[in-house]
């Protein structure tokens, strides 16, 4: 892991140190995901029963996991990991419940009334990662968002382990939740089902939730044929940290580390003014990281990692802004200065106590962020991305009067005839006179 000078650095030369890793979508990984695509498409749950045997070398009589199933994963589940899951929940759900959106209505002019009402989305399907790598976090940072939308199905699909079973942790986080049906089908036949639907899999209308390569793939690809929305991009992980001199080097490596064990194309950059913080986190990313269980998997990710050195704060946050990073940790003497100057970020992490891993599990924010700059122009999940808004107005004839000549003028600047005659034609109407 380099560190660059970041004012030694051309403008080509700067671009390039914030380079994400390469895609590793290659066009072979992308046309096997069509062909998955197809296949479920056409053969429904007959498909994804030969998929599971060939990704996940199980065989199951049902993709629907039953209620019987899911009691008896959830009492092999040890205390201690459902009263974690229990304490996670519990702040996810506060933290969301502030943010449900609210409606609201108004009089833009008088006798205009405009409305604004939030409904949950018919039909949710979310993807959680299940298998030999289970994630029941991710269960909760779909499910309860999408519970306190209120959405009217809330359905999960997620791989079955070795046993041809579901994950204990997630069977109980999915109950927290009250997802509604939980289906064990994972990766891209997955996405196809929840788009699609099968005999099995009702089909959803957005589909949620972080996943491999082939999640990604598959996510895009049915968003592209339109019938289903999906929540938003997503690419490897990444973070970047902002540091000065006051910063704890092992911190700062155990942070970087954290997130680079997601997968070999994960990316974590510090932007330091302290060159002596600079090389001590170098040497502590490998000191820790030969203690760690995948350790050749973080040195393959390292390679699309690196330090950039600044001469002031102010720099390191105009750098921030432009990587708009997924995770953005500040460890300096006052995080929350810098804080009020970050215009694009996923998640914000102040301070030397505030790892990024409070986020992932139990801060209580959601952990699906946008990738890859998207956020320059999207946020994180939240209740909202499960609701939709309707608005609604109403006018009375006097209102009508009122906006007559801005409607009229405009519709005759654009040349839409038809537009001015829906109001003229009531102006001229003879109606009672309306208070």
């Amino acid at each position: 892991m380099n560190v660059l000078d970041w004012k030694k650095l051309d403008s080509t030369a700067q671009g390039i140190a914030l380079q994400r890793a390469p895609s590793n979508v290659s066009p072979a990984i992308a046309d096997k995901v069509a062909a998955i695509i197809d296949a479920v498409r056409s053969r429904g749950d007959v498909a994804i029963q030969e998929f599971t045997v060939q990704f996940e070398n199980v065989t199951r009589k049902s993709i629907r996991a039953s209620e019987k199933e899911l009691d008896e994963a959830c009492q092999k589940l040890p205390a201690a990991m459902r009263s974690a899951i229990d304490a996670a929940y519990d702040n996810v759900q506060a933290f969301h419940l502030r943010g449900r959106p609210a409606d609201y209505s108004m009089e833009t002019v008088p006798g205009v009334t405009c409305s604004a009402r939030y409904t949950g989305i018919g039909r949710a399907g979310m993807y959680a990662p299940g298998g030999a790598t289970p994630l029941p976090s991710s269960v909760l940072m779909l499910g309860v968002p999408a519970q306190i939308a209120g959405c009217g199905k809330r359905n999960l699909c997620t791989a079955p382990n070795r046993n041809g079973t579901i994950d204990p942790a997630i069977a109980w986080a999915a109950r927290k939740c009250s997802i509604t049906e939980v289906f064990l089908a994972g990766g891209a036949q997955a996405i196809a089902a929840m788009a699609f639907g099968t005999e099995t899999v009702p089909a959803t209308d957005k589909i949620f939730g972080p996943g491999s390569v082939w999640v990604t793939e598959a996510k895009q690809q049915v968003a592209r044929i339109g019938t289903v929305a999906i929540d938003m991009p997503a690419g490897p992980s990444e973070v970047m940290i902002l540091a000065d001199g006051t910063a704890n080097a092992t911190f700062v490596a155990a942070d970087m580390l954290a997130q680079l064990e997601h997968g070999c194309d994960s990316q974590a950059i510090l932007v330091t003014t302290d060159r002596n913080l600079a090389h001590a986190v170098v040497k502590e990313v490998e000191r820790l990281r030969l203690q760690l269980t995948r350790s050749n998997q973080i040195e393959q990710s390292l390679a699309h990692s690196g330090v950039i050195l600044v001469s002031t704060l102010d720099e390191a946050t105009d750098i921030a802004n432009r990587y708009a990073a997924e995770h953005l940790i500040i460890q300096t003497a006052d995080p929350a200065v810098l804080c009020d100057r970050i215009t694009s970020a996923g998640s914000i992490f102040l301070g030397a106590w505030t790892p990024e891993v409070l986020g992932d599990y139990c801060s209580g924010t959601n952990h699906v962020l946008p990738t890859n700059g998207f956020a320059r122009c999207m946020n994180g999940l939240s209740v909202s991305d499960f609701m939709k808004r309707l608005t609604i107005q109403q006018a009375t004839r006097r209102g009508l009067a009122a906006l007559a000549p801005v409607a009229t003028t405009l519709a005759a600047w654009e040349g839409l005839t038809a537009h001015a005659l829906a109001i003229t034609i009531r102006q001229a109407k003879e109606s009672p006179i309306e208070p």
